[in-house]
């Protein structure tokens, strides 16, 4: 079964479908099954926004929350998108699917850069396990309704696909927490991106964060070994909860007496790391989650 039943179907050209899929690495997709189930899918096609829990129901996996968001621009232009992603994630989107559309008026080449920028800062800095599929897929559609500047559309497009990224890394496999980590005072933007990965993807960091452990160091040498050019002397770094924020180091210097407080803020759902590298202007974000006793159970019986 191929794009040639789908086309005819859906009244397009075969080259207009896109082809999303997963699974175990190695096991054949049954397509006998998926064709034998396709007339199923266009009956029940709609645009309505039931139909739109039930794609975005539909393409989850080990999810246990669907990944969906809407948003409405100034001048009208709507931007919307739903995903799956929970396990394997990491680095180039890794184990996911995003599917966004948009009623906006634009050239392909122009939507093919705002996607591009949009995943390079959003599904691109997320980090569930360090670890990466062999499928991921990101596909933009636009149907030409409103006219919208370039730069409005990149900003929304931005905002959807970095709250996408966001629910997929709260709903890491076996995921307790978020992790945000935000890095600042990079000399190049890819010293910040590896800073803020390299955190984000660190086993010690994760499991620091799970246990509530204070153990803010490996924060520090996961930055060291991140490829980041890096200053021990100049190097900052705090932690915080959207409330509550602790400095742990000012330039290079262990600022004392701030261990409970730092315990108080490991205790939310929710820890945001700061660094500030203090050797440039560049910055990145970066997004994961805790590493925890279910994540092994549910990857040491995946297939079983």
């Amino acid at each position: 079964m191929d794009g040639r039943y789908s086309g005819k179907e859906l009244n397009c050209s075969p080259f207009e479908i896109g082809v999303a899929s997963t699974g175990v690495i190695g096991r054949n997709l049954d397509i006998t099954w998926i064709g034998g189930h396709l007339d199923e899918v266009f009956n029940e096609l709609s645009d309505t926004e039931e139909g739109s829990k039930a794609a975005a129901k539909a393409i989850m996996t080990t999810d246990t929350a669907m990944k969906e968001i809407a948003i409405q621009l100034d001048n009208g232009v709507r931007i919307a998108g739903i995903a799956k992603g929970s396990g394997m994630i990491e680095p180039n989107m890794g184990t996911m699917l995003a599917f966004l559309y948009t009623d906006a008026l634009m050239p392909k080449e122009k939507l093919d850069i705002c996607l591009k920028n949009a995943v390079d800062k959003s599904l691109n800095m997320v980090v569930v396990d360090g670890d990466t599929s062999t499928n991921d897929i990101a596909l933009l559609t636009a149907t030409g309704y409103l006219e919208c500047k370039e730069d409005l559309f990149q900003e929304g497009l931005d905002h959807v696909c970095v709250s996408l990224a966001k629910m997929i890394a709260r709903d890491g496999e076996g995921a307790s927490k978020l992790i945000e980590v935000r890095v600042t005072g990079a000399q190049s933007p890819e010293d910040a991106k590896k800073a803020a990965k390299a955190i984000v993807r660190s086993p010690l960091v994760k499991t620091a964060i799970f246990g509530k452990d204070p153990n803010w160091g490996r924060v520090v040498a996961a930055a060291g070994y991140s490829g980041a050019q890096i200053d021990q002397d100049k190097i900052s770094l705090k932690f915080s909860d959207n409330r509550n924020e602790v400095e742990l180091v000012n330039s290079g210097r262990i600022v004392e007496g701030k261990l409970e407080a730092l315990r108080d803020i490991m205790e939310s759902k929710e820890i945001i790391i700061e660094v500030d590298i203090g050797l440039g202007n560049s910055s990145a974000t970066a997004w994961g989650c805790d590493l925890t006793y279910d994540y092994v159970k549910i990857n040491a019986m995946y297939t079983t």
